[in-house]
């Protein structure tokens, strides 16, 4: 361990300022945080609590009924990224669809849907884009590539949400954002900037090393003890001030901000991304008149609380019982970004440091 890393580790286990709630907004961050071992080394008036980092996680039931609707009702081929494919819809998955006869096909890449699309041209393929900024660019690639090379037979169902709505809905659960390094390597630095100083709204950028996460929490509470709203990043290797320019006009290109429902949080104005009507051919809610979903989920499930900070995935009176990854009863625990998933693989940690890590005010 370097000498700087030791420095690092040895201020946040001597910390004795205020009382700080710390929210990180990725699910990378979440599973590295545990991981690393890194919720040992905060004093206990630092509480870290989970947000709506995983888009798998705040994707609406609905979204996955409108999928399992077209695999069974019309027949498409249904490529989506591994996650997807066991989170609970009203009544069923994916997978539970697949069982029934949809077909359901796991790509590593929006590219590859169109790829297979292209090999399969007797059948219409759809492909279930979820994510944030970061993976958006990747789905208008697809369109972009589709388009070029003729593949008529290829379609988005999109459930692409933007993050800085989500910041603002959620001011006053955390007093700190732990901001994704992935996101704003794409957007830049600008709109979270803007949110510390027109919002108020505090946030540090950070990576997913230990030297860079241990780095971004020394940040933290170093700035928050001066005790004004303030915005750092802390992983300039990766995230510049601009972003990614390329990536953001291709996003601009095929896509416009809508309103989009966010698991846990409701109705978010202009947060979520669907096609530019000039691209209406390529929208498969469009394409197959895709019916209103009114979604059901299991009451008993309390995902949509953690992925606004409103409780802690051990407070879910299923949690690791009726619900774990092998049999989950709501998303954050299929997600393998998930807050959920993460207490049940690392949560025996907090256990060994003699405390519940409760969410306290």
């Amino acid at each position: 361990m370097s000498d700087k890393l030791k420095e690092a580790r040895q201020y946040l286990m001597n910390y004795s300022g205020p009382g700080l709630r710390v929210m990180e907004v990725c699910g990378t961050h979440t599973h590295e945080i545990f991981r690393l071992g890194l919720r040992q080394l905060l004093p206990d008036q630092v509480k870290v609590i989970s947000g709506p980092g995983c888009p798998v996680c705040v994707t609406p039931a609905d979204y996955i009924d409108e999928a399992v609707w077209l695999g069974l009702e019309k027949g498409v081929t249904l490529c989506t990224f591994g996650d997807l494919v066991r989170v609970p819809g009203s009544e069923k998955s994916l997978a539970a669809a697949r069982a029934e006869g949809a077909r359901v096909q796991v790509v590593y890449s929006p590219a590859d849907a169109v790829d297979y699309a292209a090999a399969h041209p007797e059948t219409q393929v759809v492909f279930l884009s979820v994510g944030f900024e970061t993976t958006v660019p990747a789905s208008c690639f697809a369109l972009e590539k589709a388009e070029r090379e003729g593949v008529d037979n290829f379609s988005l169902l999109t459930a692409n949400k933007t993050m800085p709505q989500a910041y603002q809905a959620l001011k006053g659960t955390a007093d700190v954002f732990l901001y994704p390094g992935h996101v704003n390597a794409i957007t830049g630095t600008g709109l979270c900037r803007k949110l510390a100083e027109e919002e108020g709204i505090s946030g540090v950028v950070a990576g997913f090393t230990a030297r860079e996460l241990l780095t971004a929490f020394v940040v933290i509470l170093k700035k928050y003890e001066e005790g004004k709203p303030f915005f750092v990043n802390a992983y300039p290797r990766v995230v510049k001030e601009e972003g990614s320019p390329a990536g953001l006009a291709m996003m601009d290109h095929y896509m416009e901000a809508c309103d989009a429902e966010w698991r846990g949080l409701g109705t978010i104005a202009g947060s979520g991304l669907k096609l530019r009507d000039q691209y209406a051919a390529f929208d498969a809610r469009i394409r197959f008149a895709v019916p209103k979903m009114e979604a059901r989920t299991n009451p008993a499930c309390r995902c949509g609380e953690v992925l606004k900070g409103a409780c802690l995935p051990t407070d879910c009176p299923v949690f690791g019982k009726g619900c774990t990854p092998l049999h989950p009863v709501g998303a954050c625990m299929v997600s393998g970004e998930g807050a959920c998933s993460a207490y049940y693989q690392y949560g025996g940690l907090l256990e060994k440091k003699g405390r519940s890590d409760k969410n306290e005010d």
